[in-house]
């Protein structure tokens, strides 16, 4: 786990208990040799259960706190936007559980 991640881990299980998350991966370049100083971090997000504002609110709310927290760009791909083959591939061939 790159060192951006597990200094944080605290601080992202806190976001996630604090945001109703079920289960975060990190995927993408932060799980590999290619993450470098410009790098954004992507994490595939899923949710528990809740009304359809809460998880608007509860989404851009959680993005913009790991955007601060790491202080770089942040992509929230949510497990139920998947549905690419290809792209689905490419996440399950990094992907990393951090929460969940």
């Amino acid at each position: 786990m790159r060192r951006i991640i597990s200094d944080n881990i605290e601080n992202i299980k806190l976001l996630c208990e604090t945001h109703n998350v079920k289960s975060l991966f990190a995927f993408g370049s932060v799980c590999t040799d290619n993450f470098n100083d410009k790098s954004d971090i992507d994490f595939l997000i899923s949710f528990n259960p809740m009304d359809y504002g809460d998880y608007a609110d509860t989404y851009f709310d959680l993005a913009d706190k790991f955007e601060n927290l790491f202080q770089r760009p942040v992509d929230l791909v949510t497990d139920k936007s998947l549905s690419n083959p290809y792209f689905i591939r490419s996440v399950n061939q990094t992907k990393t559980l951090i929460y969940g």
